[in-house]
């Protein structure tokens, strides 16, 4: 048992002199190891989700029954509500892009006009479930009655090389509609959601360029998404310009219907969304629509929503600022909108 003892002994002791230098090279390698994880989340929340299952794309809503159109009753905010049977037709219109632009709260718009019957999840049909076939596509399509429009939102289309290809096949009198933004500031919202999923990331210099403050990283999917012309370009190999409506970010959140009256008439619609249906929410910095009645309170987009940017020094911006200049001049350009971003 002594012996035993010491033999233990013997070999505790020889580890305790081996684990020291061990122990700091393990101490040595956990940050980065640590960071090496943080990158792989990172990549792997960047990276291009797949297409859901069947069994978990939700069901669109059948319409209601439609009283004659002349006696329609009055629903949210006292517009008329289209309603009755109808059936599942194809996207008259999309909207295309761009992701963090402002097109979560332009579908959430123009859904108070009673002439719009929109998907309110993003299939993603053109960009990662394109195998399933326009019949699936269709089938997830809000039934809509004659005169109404059929409209689908997916932001990634517009940076998905194959999606103006894609949709052109499906029809090419379909109404594309982009919602464009700042880049720069694009670019820190796009940072700032995936931040609040993966905590612990770079900072968005470090992500945005190469070796320190070197030259600017476009693999990075937050900056290349801002290279509008870029997009552009693709897409006006499929679809005349007169096919396309950008709409102002900015001007969403300034002027919400004003751009929606243009958005409108670029439908071919009624003005019936007016500035009677909003109020500009000071907390979030973000327009709300006002309470229907009956309501208890006005309806805001969700919390995710007017989400606050982390801290990105002045050099950073400005050099995006001067990275992004020829690309927005050659957009305006191409657009015949000057958005004022320079």
């Amino acid at each position: 048992m002594a012996g035993s003892g010491g033999l233990a002994g013997g070999a505790g002791g020889n580890q305790g002199t081996a684990g020291g230098p061990g122990a700091a090279l393990r101490a040595s390698r956990a940050p980065l190891l640590f960071a090496v994880l943080v990158l792989g989340a990172y990549c792997l929340c960047a990276l291009p989700a797949r297409c859901p299952p069947a069994g978990r794309v939700p069901a669109p809503a059948p319409a209601r029954a439609e009283p004659p159109r002349a006696s329609r009753s009055p629903g949210a905010h006292g517009l008329p509500v289209a309603s009755g049977s109808g059936r599942r037709r194809f996207p008259q219109a999309l909207i295309v892009g761009v992701k963090k632009g402002g097109t979560r709260a332009l579908l959430e718009f123009l859904r108070l006009h009673p002439d719009i019957r929109a998907l309110g999840s993003e299939p993603h049909f053109f960009d990662r479930c394109y195998e399933r076939g326009l019949a699936w596509y269709r089938s997830l399509m809000p039934r809509t009655l004659d005169g109404q429009i059929t409209l689908e939102k997916t932001p990634s289309y517009f940076v998905t090389r194959e999606a103006p290809r894609r949709i052109h096949s499906m029809s090419p009198a379909t109404k594309l509609i982009v919602v464009v933004r700042n880049p720069v500031t694009r670019a820190i919202s796009d940072y700032a959601q995936t931040l609040s999923k993966t905590p612990g990331l770079p900072s968005f210099g470090a992500l945005a360029f190469r070796r320190g403050l070197g030259p600017v990283d476009t693999a990075w999917s937050a900056v290349r998404i801002g290279l509008y012309a870029q997009h552009l370009d693709n897409w006006l190999r499929y679809f005349p310009l007169s096919r396309f409506l950008f709409v102002s970010g900015e001007r969403l959140v300034s002027d919400p219907a004003g751009e929606l009256g243009r958005v409108q008439d670029f439908l071919g619609l009624r003005r019936v969304v007016t500035d009677k249906h909003f109020y500009f929410n000071a907390t979030k910095g973000f327009p709300c629509l006002k309470k229907a009645q009956g309501s208890g309170r006005p309806r805001c987009l969700g919390k995710s929503k007017g989400r606050p940017h982390p801290r990105v020094p002045e050099a950073v911006v400005q050099r995006l600022r001067a990275f992004y200049r020829p690309f927005n001049l050659k957009f305006y350009q191409m657009t015949g909108q000057d958005f004022g971003w320079d």
